[in-house]
């Protein structure tokens, strides 16, 4: 493992398409449910168990070389909202032509021809990260990262916040961080033997709803 490939895959300069999208955070700053660094914690902390932990599991099953085809469908199954399953693959697309250029793979070279459509970003990631020399468990940690990084980020665009409480508030979080990655690479190394069943399936309705509505927002600063 190169601890400098994850530094770069969790960077948020890798030229992914992140940068472009608020994690839901635009939608909850609307409704009156993030003010301030109190808040957002509580946000961060709630995506980082469902969806963060989902995404996670994802990149560790495909960094671990699990069948991204399955992996995908496992990710539509949970992804009920049409909006972010239409971001997760252009996300997804967005990587795929980045972590080529950086890290060339045949495995890349093939998911790129054999889906055009894009996969879902967290599958993208794990296969990413097996092109950069990675273990299951560092991808998950870049994805259980991703889920809380972008959303701090973007609050602070969206609230002004100063930006060495956003930074604090991701610090604060990184027990929980690990423990993700932890159940994250254990649920993926059950894959193989159970299939896609083995990862876990935990949900956030109100981000699902908050996208669908977000999407249709004539104006808005993130595209997701």
């Amino acid at each position: 493992m190169t601890a400098a490939a994850l530094l770069l895959l969790a960077d948020g300069r890798f030229p992914a398409g992140g940068h472009a999208h608020s994690g839901g955070v635009e939608a909850a700053v609307r409704a009156g449910r993030i003010t301030g660094p109190g808040s957002l914690a509580a946000f961060c902390l709630g995506r980082l168990h469902t969806t963060g932990l989902v995404a996670a599991a994802l990149a560790a099953a495909a960094c671990g070389g699990c069948d991204p085809r399955d992996l995908d469908e496992a990710a539509d199954a949970r992804t009920p909202s049409p909006a972010l399953r239409a971001t997760a693959r252009r996300l997804g697309r967005q990587l795929l032509r980045a972590a080529r250029a950086t890290w060339p793979a045949p495995h890349l070279d093939a998911v790129a021809a054999g889906h055009p459509g894009g996969l879902h970003q967290p599958v993208v990631l794990g296969l990413a990260a097996r092109a950069a020399g990675l273990a299951p468990r560092d991808a998950a940690l870049a994805a259980a990262y991703e889920a809380v990084g972008g959303p701090a980020t973007a609050a602070v665009r969206l609230l002004g916040l100063d930006p060495f409480d956003a930074t604090a508030l991701t610090a604060r979080l990184a027990p929980d961080l690990d423990r993700v990655a932890d159940l994250a690479e254990a649920a993926a190394r059950a894959v193989p033997e159970r299939g896609t069943d083995a990862l876990p399936a935990a949900s956030a309705p109100l981000l699902d709803v908050a996208a669908q509505a977000h999407a249709a927002w004539p104006v808005r600063l993130f595209a997701s």
